[in-house]
């Protein structure tokens, strides 16, 4: 009889106390521990705010877990309070410390609000711009994976659509001003290296837009593509990477590449996800590549509207636990 392997260990951060978070992240931790024996889930979050999502539900697993962090002040679903935004913060790096640490294998987060963070005093951009600093990496890079199955624009096997981007939360105005030669570079190295050791694919396929329409025209429309964006590609093709652009962003997701093609880069937010989302049918999960640790994360809001109501799909939840769980798997076997 062989041994038993070492569960997996992740951790949940449940997010924005008074959105969807908290539950999604229940419910699709009980859905994930019912479909994988090979895990071990850790919830963190006010201890009050994830039983009162229990009561009525009697299913228990000895594999889920909760580790309490207390809220500021109580709860009102839908009703965003400035004195929790520490506690959200709380969440992330008790995360982000027990990867580093070894005591998770793997981190995955429910949404926050930036905005009720940065209105504490908090200067706050995002997850992917927090946990770069919380782990001192040099660079990181934001990417959203979803599945896409067969049939699927005249796909004949299942697919992955993965969409990186070069630049996170920026004003529009201020895209231009942050690409460089050498960011580009970095972004397309890091979605190499990480497609190989993370998602283990030996040669990743790698296809890059361009800033401008058309590509920029030859420079009538923008000179990003050629001065930028193109020398930074053929940099990249320099040290063996496959990759190819620029493209036009509204030729950019051609349907006829979705087979041959590991992942996109867009130059900007909008760019790489509204396409992205348009067909991911909120069972997309967010990725931070680059990190010395393994985050997912969900691809939706807080979705205060529909907060404390029962309703929230915990699907992008799930997608995003067995992905990081797989990651994590992938990465013991590296070891």
């Amino acid at each position: 009889m062989q041994p038993a392997l070492p569960l997996v260990n992740l951790t949940i951060t449940t997010g924005e106390p008074a959105g969807v978070g908290p539950e999604v992240s229940l419910a699709a931790a009980r859905q994930f521990l019912a479909e994988q024996e090979n895990v071990q889930i850790t919830l963190l979050g006010d201890e009050h705010l994830l039983c009162s999502l229990q009561k009525n539900n009697t299913h228990y697993s000895e594999r889920l877990r909760f580790k309490s962090i207390s809220l500021a002040q109580e709860v009102v679903p839908g009703a965003l309070n400035v004195a929790n935004a520490q506690y959200v913060l709380q969440l992330l790096n008790e995360a982000a410390d027990g990867c580093l640490k070894g005591r998770y294998d793997a981190m995955v987060t429910a949404p926050i609000q930036k905005g009720i963070i940065n209105d504490a005093g908090i200067p706050f951009t995002g997850h992917t711009e927090y946990l770069e600093q919380r782990c001192n990496a040099k660079h990181v890079v934001m990417m959203l994976c979803a599945s896409l199955p067969v049939g699927f624009l005249g796909i004949k096997a299942p697919k992955d659509l993965r969409v990186a981007l070069a630049t996170t939360h920026l004003p529009l105005s201020k895209v231009s001003l942050a690409l460089s030669l050498q960011s580009i570079l970095e972004t397309i190295q890091i979605v190499h290296d990480d497609l190989q050791k993370k998602f283990n694919i030996s040669k990743p396929a790698i296809r890059v837009a361009g800033l401008n329409p058309h590509a920029g025209e030859s420079g009538h429309l923008g000179c990003e593509e050629i001065e930028i964006i193109a020398p930074a590609i053929e940099a990249a093709k320099r040290v063996g990477i496959n990759v190819s652009g620029p493209y036009p962003g509204d030729t950019m997701f051609d349907a006829s590449t979705l087979e041959s093609v590991d992942a996109y880069i867009a130059m900007y937010h909008d760019q790489g996800l509204a396409p992205f989302k348009f067909v991911s049918f909120g069972g997309g999960v967010n990725v931070t590549l680059g990190l010395p640790i393994i985050r997912t994360s969900v691809d939706h809001g807080t979705a205060l509207d529909i907060a404390g109501k029962g309703i929230a799909d915990p699907r992008s939840m799930l997608e995003a636990l067995r992905l990081a769980y797989q990651l994590a798997v992938n990465q013991r076997k590296q070891v």
